[in-house]
């Protein structure tokens, strides 16, 4: 593709940075309402952490450190400690060992955390095909296409 698209279209580049700005914006007040599906007393930033826990916790990992949680985020280790402090006081997740490292913890989701995240993310699921259904495939195709591209550019 030309790379003089966006300076000769800026009209474009408007419409896309608007709509990102939408989608963000709506996106942060979704994940702040997905918190509280999963606990009421979760707030947004626990949403994203207990997110990226279960995600390293699924098949045969048995959990995911914390340093990996943070640089995963792009966050400080101080700000994700203080958010998982918050998290295992609510009963959603909790540290173990690390077979491969005896020194090491792990984090994980407790049964109740792994059952209540499920639930939510079983829902928002549900939330998603209903939307989508009315798509096409071919529109859905083009979209995580096209999404897949901007988060390795923006990488």
């Amino acid at each position: 593709m030309n790379d003089l698209v966006a300076q000769d279209n800026p009209q474009l580049v408007a419409d896309v940075e608007h709509q990102l700005s939408n989608l963000f914006r709506r996106s942060r007040s979704a994940q702040m309402q997905l918190a509280r599906r999963v606990h009421p007393e979760m707030d947004a930033a626990g949403y994203a952490l207990i997110s990226q826990i279960d995600l390293g916790t699924t098949g045969s990992r048995p959990g995911v450190r914390a340093s990996d949680v943070a640089q995963a985020l792009g966050l400080d280790k101080s700000t994700v400690s203080r958010g998982l402090t918050q998290l295992e006081t609510l009963g959603l997740i909790e540290r173990v060992g690390d077979p491969d490292d005896g020194r090491a913890r792990l984090l994980r989701l407790t049964d109740s955390g792994a059952t209540r995240f499920g639930a939510m993310r079983s829902q928002r699921q549900a939330e998603f095909r209903a939307i989508l259904d009315r798509w096409e495939p071919q529109d859905l195709s083009d979209l995580a296409r096209l999404l897949t591209r901007l988060n390795l550019d923006l990488s």
